[in-house]
């Protein structure tokens, strides 16, 4: 994996883990579900990545 990818699929994650906690800290559904999202997201494109190393080989 690149670590230009690697490290936005980190991101990505980290950012939905905090929205999510924030989201339930509040109260505020709609950015727990953003969160969840966000985290989704970034573990998709990481194995998106993982596919494309794996093929490369």
């Amino acid at each position: 994996m690149s670590g230009t990818e690697k490290s936005k699929a980190h991101v990505e994650q980290a950012k939905g883990k905090a929205k999510e906690a924030v989201g339930r800290t509040v109260g505020n559904e709609r950015l727990t579900a953003e969160g969840l999202a966000d985290q989704a997201t970034g573990k998709a494109r990481e194995a998106k990545e993982d596919v494309k190393d794996n093929l490369k080989r």
